[in-house]
């Protein structure tokens, strides 16, 4: 028999972002994270590659990493985030490994959070662009990362034995950009704090005038797909049950 659906932890202390690239968690999650952290939540970003693969203008390769990770620490602090952590991947280039698994893992074990927000590993047809393949292989790592390896001892156990992290149990996933989003979180009121966040990102939105317009209409038609009051804006997810 199918289970109702259970909500969301009301509050938690502790939440972990995986993402594939800088921006992706601005874009997507940034309202949702500033709403957590004015709350008192602490929230760490892990982005698995540098996005040096990114940009649209002709700075140097070697150069475009380390700028999209200054920037990504500017929008971080934009919505109240601190602790922001590069796992140095080549972007574009994600595959499904175990080394990405435990690097993870490792992650998951030093934050222990009680909840971890990543990108769906679903193709979303209608929004292929939300499905990037660096996205969907973050997606299904951490989940990987989330069960079975970071909560099993003996998965990894180079992480116990030579680093001393203990197993770590994550209850619940969010997952963005997902085609079965179940869950919406009302940012109108940090709306200020997302776009910031957004305009930290110069290599990635520069060149586009329109950015703000094109993200609040987006945020708009989501808060209306879930019944939200005319004139709010939302973000939204598919939240997974996993302990």
């Amino acid at each position: 028999m199918t289970q109702p659906p259970r909500a969301p932890a009301a509050s938690v202390e502790r939440v972990l972002c995986v993402l594939a690239h800088p921006d992706d968690v601005d874009f997507g999650s940034a309202g949702t994270v500033a709403t957590w952290t004015a709350a008192g939540t602490e929230v760490v970003y892990c982005i698995v590659t540098d996005g040096d693969a990114g940009g649209f203008d002709e700075t140097p390769r070697d150069q475009m990493g380390p700028l999209r990770q200054a920037e990504q620490r500017a929008a971080a602090a934009a919505v109240g985030v601190t602790d922001v952590r590069f796992l140095g991947y080549p972007d574009g280039r994600l595959e499904l490994t175990l080394d990405l698994r435990r690097d993870i893992s490792r992650v998951i074990r030093q934050v222990r959070p009680q909840r971890v927000l990543t990108s769906s590993p679903e193709r979303f047809w209608e929004r292929i662009g939300a499905s990037h393949p660096d996205h969907m292989t973050v997606g299904e790592s951490t989940l990987r990362a989330v069960y079975p390896d970071a909560r099993n001892p003996f998965a990894f156990p180079e992480l116990l034995e030579d680093e001393g992290l203990e197993a770590w149990t994550v209850p619940e996933v969010w997952l963005g950009a997902s085609p079965r989003a179940d869950h919406a979180v009302d940012v109108t009121d940090v709306l200020d704090r997302k776009l910031a966040a957004l305009h930290c990102h110069v290599t990635q939105v520069s060149h586009n005038p329109d950015i703000d317009q094109f993200v609040t209409g987006w945020m708009r038609q989501t808060a209306q797909r879930f019944g939200l009051p005319e004139g709010r804006l939302a973000e939204a997810f598919h939240v997974v049950h996993t302990a």
